[in-house]
């Protein structure tokens, strides 16, 4: 029973005479996959967001720089400008994001991986996490803003100058003298291209294997036995 189970978890598996005479069609979904998993490997090495800061005191402007695992560029200068408004450091937001950032990629590389060799619906749970990344990438640095410009200190220098805010993350912002300008970086559309070619896959995937799944049921039916 747990094998007729994990059959239908794998799917139907192709006969040598069918890929013979349709192999490029089986190999599309594989091709796809591995290039979205790729890509989402190699944006590990890039920045996902940036943000300029445009300050009285520093006419060239401040520069933030957040990849997956670190941030980059004037995080200090920054820090001591939202220490006098309450705010506090930038790294003592999304510790733990940036902690598992590198594991939680490499899990989806593995769970794509594992999608190009499941051939029935279940793939698509495999790569729902690549599929959702990118826009949960934006929406967990929303909170994040959010919270810290929400809870400023109430006996910081500036307090009383500056109310609660939530800074963009993304376009342009002004709190008091500031501007802020959040754009989008390279690694996050590295991220975004792998989430586009991951649902390319998964047509691909089933213009591939559902009519042999299809065809399983049939001749399951055909002889009283139906495939779980």
């Amino acid at each position: 029973m747990s094998g007729f189970s994990l059959l239908g978890i794998l799917g139907p598996r192709v006969s040598p005479q069918e890929l013979a005479a349709r192999g490029s069609r089986y190999a599309a979904p594989t091709i796809v996959l591995a290039l979205a998993r790729v890509l989402l490997l190699v944006s590990i090495f890039f920045p996902y967001w940036s943000m300029e800061l445009d300050a009285p005191q520093y006419p060239n402007g401040l520069y933030v720089t957040a990849y997956v695992n670190h941030l980059d560029g004037d995080v200090v200068e920054v820090d001591g400008l939202n220490h006098y408004i309450g705010m506090k450091p930038l790294e003592e937001a999304a510790k733990f994001e940036r902690a598992s950032a590198i594991w939680m990629i490499v899990a989806m590389f593995l769970l794509m991986e594992g999608a190009a060799s499941v051939h029935s619906r279940w793939a698509l749970l495999l790569v729902i996490p690549a599929l959702l990344f990118p826009a949960g990438f934006i929406v967990d640095l929303q909170y994040w803003l959010h919270s810290h410009g929400q809870n400023l200190d109430p006996a910081a220098p500036l307090s009383a100058a500056v109310k609660p805010f939530t800074p963009p993350a993304l376009g342009i912002g002004e709190i008091g003298q500031f501007r802020t300008i959040a754009v989008l970086e390279p690694g996050w559309w590295m991220a975004c291209a792998a989430s586009v070619l991951t649902l390319v896959g998964l047509v691909l995937h089933r213009r591939a294997y559902k009519p042999l799944h299809d065809a399983a049921i049939s001749r399951g039916r055909a002889v009283g036995v139906v495939p779980a």
